[in-house]
């Protein structure tokens, strides 16, 4: 996967100006030429729909149409994915994609659609880290504590995360691997009640998205022992990465959010809006509300995007299947 240190620098190679539309076709010349439709599949008010929320707006403007957002939750995103992988490619139905995206259909049984080739790439919006914290029946400090109680208790030490296949059971599974110890997955239906479990101490660590976990981390009901990019994260820059808490140079698990329409889109209608989004994310006043809110803003062009989605596809694809990991 791609680092966020090294999407910065996409970010610098794709701000570029606009491409030019004077040999694209008149209608594409024309676009858009009535309102979009953005398809976000989680439930309205979470982290998620507040950043498509906050693009849709901006984007609306720069395009000169309404974008009315959907919300279509459900089967760890699929439903809503499926939705606009059925659409026509005319570029009027975008998705709100994100790394479970690619990781959800490797994890079904019935593997509803290809993250990657069933879907035409516009741009990643942003990139956010997980954080691995505990709660107060946790003795030890650091994570290297939690990996030496793993290490003289195989299977015995277990996390919690927001459900099977999400990142951060995928995150939990990679840190794993990675240090030799097993694990004992705990799912739940979601960031809340695992929280709710963590600090009542019935569960003594949690893998969480950056931010569900920062009001409790702020609250100081819970402890963060790392997060799960290269770099240390902005919005919580005292917390170590898993490598300098471990010495794992490779370890990284990073959520983001990207724009998708329908695979067959015009290229000329991806540009377009790849464009406007490029110039959204790299205006000083969002880069900065978008950090405030615990996300990196990305910004890459289509074809930087369609490499990282590939890569993230083939990293995780291959932790699936060593962990036989499956659900319905």
């Amino acid at each position: 996967m791609v680092s966020i240190h090294r999407r910065r620098l996409l970010l610098a190679a794709g701000a570029a100006p606009a491409l030019s539309l004077v040999h694209a076709p008149a209608w594409a010349q024309a676009y858009p030429a009535k309102p979009l439709r953005l398809v976000v599949p989680q439930a309205a008010g979470g982290g998620s729909d507040t950043i498509a929320r906050y693009v849709a707006e901006r984007l609306s403007s720069a395009l000169g149409q309404q974008i009315v957002v959907d919300n279509k939750p459900g089967a760890a995103g699929m439903l809503g994915a499926e939705i606009v992988k059925n659409a026509p490619a005319d570029g009027y139905t975008l998705l709100l994609g994100a790394i479970d995206t690619i990781t959800a259909p490797l994890v079904s049984r019935r593997r509803p659609f290809d993250g990657v080739t069933d879907f035409s790439p516009i741009t990643q919006l942003t990139a956010s880290h997980n954080v691995l914290v505990v709660g107060p029946s946790f003795s030890g400090k650091t994570l290297a504590d939690l990996v030496a109680q793993a290490r003289a208790n195989p299977g015995r030490i277990d996390y919690a995360s927001s459900g099977v296949g999400s990142m951060q059971h995928l995150a939990g599974e990679m840190l794993a691997r990675m240090s030799g110890i097993q694990l004992n997955h705990v799912p739940y239906k979601g960031g809340p009640p695992a929280f709710t479990d963590l600090v009542g101490g019935r569960i003594p660590a949690m893998i969480s998205g950056m931010q569900g976990a920062i009001p409790q981390i702020k609250a100081e009901k819970v402890r963060a022992l790392a997060v799960t990019g290269r770099r240390r994260s902005p919005a919580l820059p005292d917390v170590p990465t898993v490598n300098e808490a471990l010495g794992l140079r490779d370890y990284e698990a990073l959520n983001w959010q990207s724009l998708l329409f329908p695979a067959g889109t015009p290229k000329a209608v991806v540009d377009r809006v790849a464009n406007e989004v490029v110039k959204i994310l790299s205006q000083p006043e969002v880069r900065e509300r978008l950090l405030q809110m615990g996300y990196e803003p990305i910004g890459n062009r289509p074809e930087q995007f369609a490499a990282s989605a590939a890569e993230d596809q083939k990293r995780w694809s291959a932790i699936i299947q060593a962990a036989a990991i499956a659900s319905d």
